[in-house]
C-alpha cells in the first residue's frame, strides 16, 4: 500500500484534525525526521492552509482539535500540540493543551518549530547568506571545518542533510557528516534549495 493510501485507511479517508472528507492531502509534520505514515497526516486543504500560514488562522475552525488531540498517532497529536499553542492566548486553546499529554520524545519534536514560543522569545538560526534554517532542512559546508576531538575534516561543499536546531544558541546546528553527529556553526553553512 501507498502512504496515501495507508493514512486514508487510518483515518476513514477523512481530515485527521477536523474529519473533513474534501481536498485530503498528504501533510509531512515538520521538522521532516520521520518519513512515511509516522511522520505524516492525512489532512484537507484548509487545515494545511492554516498550519502554514499562522496569519489565515481561523480560530473557530480549529475547535475540531477539541476531539482530534485524543488520537493515537504522533504525528496528529503534535500537529494538535502546535495549532493549541499558536492559539492558547484565545483561552479555550490553552484549557485543551493543559488536558494534553504528551511523551518526552512527541514535546521534544512538537517543540521544534517553536509554536509555543512567543515572537520575541524565538530563536532564529541564519546560514553564512541570511537565509533562515530550519529544523530538517539540508545545508552545505562553504569552508573545511576541523571537527574538535576528532581527527576529521569536513571538507567544503560537503552536504549536511536533516539539521537540528540547538534551542539555546543561534549560532549552532548540529548533522551528520558520515557517521559523525557534529555540531556546525550557522556562519560556515549554505542552505540547499529543495532542488540540490
Amino acid at each position: 500500500m501507498s502512504i496515501l493510501q495507508d493514512l486514508q485507511s487510518r483515518s476513514g479517508n477523512v481530515c485527521e484534525l477536523c474529519t473533513s472528507d474534501t481536498s485530503l492531502e498528504i501533510y509531512e509534520v515538520p521538522p521532516v525526521l520521520t518519513r512515511g505514515v509516522d511522520g505524516s497526516i492525512l489532512a484537507c486543504d484548509l487545515c494545511i492552509r492554516q498550519i502554514e500560514n499562522p496569519e489565515t488562522t481561523d480560530v473557530n475552525h480549529w475547535r475540531c482539535l477539541n476531539d482530534s488531540m485524543w488520537s493515537e498517532f504522533r504525528a496528529v497529536k503534535v500537529i494538535a500540540w502546535r495549532i493549541l499553542s499558536r492559539l492558547r492566548k484565545e483561552g479555550w486553546p490553552q484549557d485543551l493543551l493543559d488536558m494534553l499529554y504528551l511523551e518526552d520524545d512527541d514535546l521534544r519534536f512538537a517543540k521544534e518549530t517553536g509554536e509555543h514560543l512567543e515572537e520575541a522569545d524565538k530563536i532564529i538560526h541564519r546560514d553564512a547568506n541570511g537565509a533562515i534554517l530550519q529544523a530538517g532542512d539540508s545545508v552545505v559546508l562553504i569552508k573545511d571545518l576541523k571537527v574538535k576531538g576528532s581527527s576529521m575534516v569536513a571538507k567544503q561543499g560537503t552536504a549536511v542533510r536533516r539539521i537540528s536546531l540547538d534551542h539555546e544558541n543561534p549560532k549552532y546546528i548540529e548533522g551528520k557528516v558520515g557517521p559523525t553527529q557534529i555540531v556546525i556553526i550557522t556562519d560556515y553553512v549554505k542552505k540547499m534549495s529543495e532542488k540540490e
